[in-house]
């Protein structure tokens, strides 16, 4: 498709689902704002989306984690006259160790790279989306928001935010232009699972259905959200494991984070 005078904006965009998103975009006819931390991954992208799809796909280079990144990209979106009719909150980070063996910095960098930043790109963006008619937000949520387990509970409890506040949007963006929808993702085969002890039986799991790949991973997302629906939970399993979450007991989990370091 030829480029449409729309862009999207993609955090994390330079791997992982962030790279599956700007492509998809892309080929519907959409600018890409590639936003991420890599810039030299960032512009090897944008230069495939540009010679691929020849739509433009400016880079914005920067750290998330910094409390002025929303508005840093926000006032470039301005400042280039750049039409943003999405907004893909992708970019993530995972903590595996325990809260008194993590260091300060790194839960600091967690809560802004989840909540904070994204928060503040919906506030910033969506009068703006407004202005132009038509907009569409994708928030990624996990189906860790029901997990309140040791050594995963950090990236949980953002998670949880996360799916809370894109619902209090929704809502209070109802019979405007803008819709929100939230993205409740189980195990997707990305580097951001990297050596977590599981992946070394990635094949079974995704057999069993209990992961999937990338590219459909974002491809539901995607189509969940230009149909305006308020939530994907793609796979089956995922659905069963939200259910089954909240029925096993504290002391179980403490059996295992002590006996096996769950």
């Amino acid at each position: 498709m030829n480029f449409n005078n729309k862009y999207a904006i993609v955090t994390g965009a330079a791997s992982g689902m962030g790279r599956h998103y700007a492509m998809q975009l892309a080929e519907k006819g959409y600018g890409v704002v590639l936003v991420d931390i890599n810039g030299d991954a960032a512009q090897e992208l944008s230069q495939q989306l540009t010679r691929e799809y020849e739509v433009p796909a400016p880079v914005l280079c920067m750290d998330l984690t910094q409390a002025d990144a929303a508005q840093q990209i926000t006032d470039r979106c301005q400042t280039e006259d750049w039409n943003v009719e999405i907004l893909i909150n992708n970019a993530g980070m995972l903590i595996t160790t325990p809260v008194e063996e993590t260091e300060p910095e790194r839960l600091q960098r967690i809560v802004a790279l989840h909540c904070t930043t994204p928060l503040l790109l919906c506030r910033l963006l969506i009068p703006l989306m407004n202005e132009h008619g038509r907009g569409y937000i994708l928030n990624i949520s996990s189906i860790t928001a029901w997990m309140d387990w040791p050594v995963i509970g950090m990236y949980g409890c953002t998670k949880r935010f996360v799916k809370g506040y894109s619902r209090a949007l929704r809502i209070e963006c109802k019979g405007t232009p803008v819709s929100v929808t939230t993205a409740i993702f189980g195990a997707v085969d990305t580097p951001l699972l990297g050596n977590l002890p599981f992946m070394r039986w990635r094949k079974l799991i995704m057999r069993l259905g209990f992961m999937i790949t990338p590219e459909k991973a974002t491809q539901k997302a995607l189509k969940t959200m230009f149909r305006r629906r308020s939530t994907l939970i793609p796979c089956l399993s995922d659905r069963l494991i939200i259910l089954l979450c909240p029925l096993i007991p504290s002391c179980l989990l403490h059996y295992l984070y002590t006996r096996i370091k769950l």
